[in-house]
């Protein structure tokens, strides 16, 4: 039997991530950002003055990913970059007061998308939820174990797939 990957959890986990995504993006466009924008001002809220290095790592993300985005929040008068008078070489990324003033908005809209993705949900199971993700994002992080053996009984109510109809060329694609 082969494996039915739209009955496992990491299938289910990935299309709630995307409807995550599309619906915060809905509610972050109100507020002139993009997904990923809010992570970055609400960084720099945490710890003001980040090098790129340093939200890139705080992010997840890789430096030059954090160079275009902290140029649309430039851009957008939501931070400013300053280099460092220690070091020239060194820039660091301060929230300005408009960036200030929009955070209260992205948390807004954060609870909003809270709000929607979890209603019907008890306190207990909201709880249960969260504790389960911070597990998941443990056992998928960098250095977590590579090693882990499938069994292939596992209880994924495995269905059969019907094999693919015999091959044949792709249409070509027209410019």
């Amino acid at each position: 039997m082969s494996f039915n990957h739209r009955k496992s959890v990491t299938f289910r986990l990935a299309q709630a991530a995307r409807a995550h995504r599309t619906r915060s993006g809905v509610h972050l466009g109100r507020i002139g950002l993009h997904p990923g924008q809010e992570s970055v001002l609400k960084a720099l809220e945490q710890q003001d003055g980040q090098s790129m290095s340093e939200l890139a790592g705080a992010l997840g993300v890789q430096p030059p990913t954090v160079t275009k985005m902290i140029a649309r929040l430039g851009a957008q008068g939501l931070v400013t970059r300053q280099v460092s008078a220690s070091d020239g070489r060194l820039a660091r990324v301060f929230l300005t007061d408009l960036g200030r003033e929009r955070l209260a908005a992205v948390d807004a809209a954060w609870k909003r998308v809270e709000k929607e993705a979890l209603a019907g949900f008890e306190d207990k199971d909201k709880k249960r939820l969260r504790k389960l993700l911070r597990a998941i994002e443990r056992n998928l992080s960098p250095g977590a174990a590579d090693d882990v053996e499938v069994a292939d009984d596992e209880d994924l109510d495995a269905e059969p797939v019907p094999a693919p109809a015999a091959a044949t060329a792709p249409e070509p694609v027209e410019a």
